[in-house]
């Protein structure tokens, strides 16, 4: 499969930042476990922190994929499928959990980055598992986005969780 061996690079590059962000996310909210976490907090943490782990974690699981010795492009395309199925499964859960939570009222970026965004990059990666028999080029470079999607709505994610526990929790 040369096709899926050109991508090797790209998929070093994005899997350890992913792997790496993963780690930053874990030191952070080591950092700030001290503080009393009130229920509706916690619940508000399904929503808005756990997420940033899945979808890094997605990010490094496709780079694990990628950058396997396929022979042929069906266990792969399999995979992508499953995972993208799953996320959108997942980006579903995550809408719900951020409608029901109590410690935050949601504003349209948040629904955008934690909700509408991922789900976005789940479906382009379950499409590009369906169309990759036929179309393997167009299909690796929509995973290809699919997973810089995720890697970005992560990182922003992260950012906006970090500045509101600094900024608007510390004030309370």
């Amino acid at each position: 499969m040369t096709m899926l061996s050109g991508w090797e690079n790209f998929y070093v590059i994005v899997g350890s930042s992913a792997g790496a962000l993963i780690g930053l996310q874990f030191v952070v909210l080591t950092l700030i476990a001290d503080r009393p976490i009130p229920e509706d907090t916690a619940r508000a943490g399904q929503a808005f922190a756990t997420p940033n782990i899945v979808h890094f974690g997605a990010v490094l699981l496709l780079s694990g994929i990628q950058s396997a010795p396929w022979e042929q492009v069906l266990p792969a395309s399999i995979l992508w499928g499953v995972l993208g199925v799953c996320g959108m499964a997942y980006a579903a859960v995550v809408s719900n959990r951020m409608r029901t939570q109590n410690a935050y009222m949601p504003v349209a970026e948040d629904w955008l980055f934690h909700s509408v965004l991922p789900l976005i990059a789940y479906t382009v990666l379950a499409a590009a598992a369906f169309t990759a028999h036929s179309y393997l080029r167009q299909s690796l470079f929509a995973i290809g986005a699919a997973s810089l999607l995720l890697l970005f709505v992560g990182i922003h994610n992260a950012w906006d969780a970090v500045t509101f526990h600094v900024f608007t929790k510390k004030l309370n």
